[in-house]
């Protein structure tokens, strides 16, 4: 018998299965246990975790969790304290569990303390929503909002905010600025990305523009926005091969979400797909929260007036004028449905909710000298300026300089700076662009790039190689261009400039004593005058100079001769009479 019992031991021990005592065994134990609500068994092998791994938070943060469940709360917050400030600091989450804690034993201030603590270091914002709601409950019991400076989890969200106020407005560089800050913190903001690509995009930077969307495609290869905005760069591109397979897929696409139902409307409209944007306005146009927003009834006008529904556009238009009476736009397309219907030729509506920029620019002749504020703050007159600062022919570069001029804001500043350090621009547009700066009240030292080389032109200077600048030299400038100001452009401005700087280049160091600057103030107006082909007298000049005919003939004829003005207009124009003083 003992034999055979020696015989069947070793059979016996190969069924077996051995336990392996370690810390996963008995967490697994207590998931058992709190499956079935015995909670005392789960703390039992919590606590079995923790003896095999005491240096594991995730055991210690398991344990606290149960200790809150059972009523301990106390107890709980000791174990948790004892993670973040020994085990490990970066478990933030457990500043939340002890806020709950506090709570349940009614310590509010401490509750207040903990959560303030949660939301300023943690940056995943797992428990954010549950946060909100304590915050709710802490502001009614301790009858007061809470102390909070900052949420880390939502760590540039209020400055993205500001960003894409900034892109309605038109401030593209400042946007750029702040976006490329949130992007380095937050590498996986898209909505930041996206932005930053269209930021780069209004200024001209189609490359990097290009890159910046990718990035965004690179991440998540379904995001809308970035797939709209890469559509759109493909058509100012005239990349159709790229751009085809692209409109195919967003012809297919129906998004759910106002916002992008809005987006991807707008972008079908620009790529000219108006049947596809008919369709997505008509679906926002159901939503009760829009059916007051004048410009979306112009938008679904607009696709319907480009598809040939002219009486649904009129009707939207109806709307849009009865919604927003004090603008001038649906009237203005309303006129010209008139014209159509009489016979006139049916052109594509613009979708941007202002006049076309040919009648806002009739507009500005008529009223006034300068650009109206609300041209100046328009993004999208803004965009077409930077973009042709970047992209355009010389003469369109020329009037865009001057338009920035008269805009002259920081963004401006920022443009027109980084223009003159542009190697391949040309030296004159440059030397315009400076002048701009300057008249726009940017006189400290401006790096630039002239004649070949990097160039730094000193504070309130102009491009010269003159080794000096006589404070009088400069009374002689102010007092011209006080008084051409109102009647000469920036252009004719800065070539008075430019005699007077090339002038003094040739006589110096020779350079004639000044007595009143203002002979020699007006012979420059006329000399700049007449090299635009402008009609002037010495007696017109000489009586707004408050000087003599003498005098101003006198320094016009000295500067002449030095500088070969009427030789040269005799090349440029030589069926022009230079001899009389006209």
């Amino acid at each position: 018998m003992k034999e055979k019992k020696r015989a069947a031991a070793p059979s016996h021990k190969t069924n077996i299965i051995p336990i392996h005592w370690d810390a996963t065994f008995f967490f697994e134990r207590a998931v058992r246990s709190l499956d079935r609500y015995h909670y005392d068994k789960a703390l039992k092998y919590f606590r079995r975790a923790v003896e095999y791994e005491p240096d594991n938070p995730v055991n210690h943060c398991n344990m606290a969790g149960i200790l809150s469940e059972m009523g301990n709360y106390e107890e709980s917050n000791n174990v948790l304290r004892r993670i973040v400030d020994t085990l490990d600091p970066a478990m933030t989450e457990c500043h939340f569990y002890m806020a709950n804690n506090f709570a349940n034993m009614e310590q509010y201030e401490a509750a207040e303390d903990a959560l303030i603590r949660y939301l300023e270091e943690d940056a995943e914002g797992q428990f954010l929503d549950e946060a909100e709601e304590m915050m709710e409950l802490l502001h009614y019991e301790l009858e007061r909002p809470m102390k909070i400076a900052s949420v880390k989890a939502r760590e540039g969200y209020f400055e993205h905010d500001q960003a894409r106020a900034m892109l309605e407005e038109g401030k593209f560089a400042e946007a750029v600025r702040l976006l490329e800050t949130i992007v380095e913190k937050n590498g996986e903001f898209l909505a930041a990305r996206n932005n930053l690509a269209l930021a780069y995009y209004y200024m001209g930077l189609f490359d990097k523009a290009m890159t910046t969307i990718q990035e965004v495609l690179a991440q998540e290869s379904g995001n809308l926005h970035a797939l709209c905005n890469l559509a759109i760069f493909h058509q100012h591109a005239g990349d159709t091969e790229a751009l085809r397979p692209l409109v195919e897929l967003l012809r297919k696409t129906v998004p759910f979400h106002q916002e992008h139902v809005f987006k991807l409307a707008t972008t079908m409209g620009i790529l000219g797909e108006h049947g596809q944007a008919y369709r997505h306005f008509l679906r926002l146009m159901k939503d009760g929260a829009l059916r007051d927003d004048a410009c979306l009834y112009h938008y679904t006008a607009v696709a319907a007036w480009n598809i040939g529904r002219m009486n649904e556009a009129e009707r939207f238009w109806q709307q849009a004028a009865k919604m927003d009476p004090k603008s001038n736009v649906p009237g203005y397309y309303l006129e010209q449905l008139t014209r159509v219907r009489a016979g006139g030729e049916t052109g594509i509506a613009s979708y941007h909710y202002h006049l076309p920029f040919e009648e806002q620019f009739k507009l500005w002749e008529k009223s006034s000298e300068t650009l109206p504020d609300h041209l100046k703050r328009d993004p999208l007159v803004r965009s077409s300026f930077f973009w042709a600062l970047r992209h355009g022919d010389r003469g369109t570069k020329l009037q865009v300089i001057q338009a920035l001029g008269m805009i002259a804001d920081n963004e401006v500043k920022d443009a027109l700076r980084a223009f003159i350090q542009e190697e391949q621009e040309d030296d004159y547009l440059k030397r315009i662009a400076v002048f701009v700066l300057r008249t726009i009240g940017v006189h400290e030292a401006l790096e630039a790039h002239l004649e070949g080389k990097a160039t730094t032109i000193e504070h309130s200077r102009m491009p010269s190689r003159l080794p000096e600048w006589d404070p009088k030299w400069q009374e002689v400038l102010e007092a011209a261009l006080g008084r051409m100001n109102k009647q000469y452009d920036l252009v004719q401005q800065h070539d008075l400039l430019t005699l007077w700087i090339d002038f003094l280049s040739r006589v110096y160091p020779d350079a004639p004593k000044l007595g009143k600057v203002e002979g020699w103030a007006a012979a420059l107006e006329y000399l700049t005058a007449k090299m635009h082909r402008r009609t002037i007298s010495y007696h017109e000049v000489s009586e707004r100079y408050g000087t003599s005919i003498a005098t101003v003939s006198k320094c016009a004829k000295r500067i002449d001769e030095i500088c070969g003005i009427k030789e040269k207009m005799k090349m440029i124009f030589p069926a022009l009479d230079t001899k009389g003083e006209a």
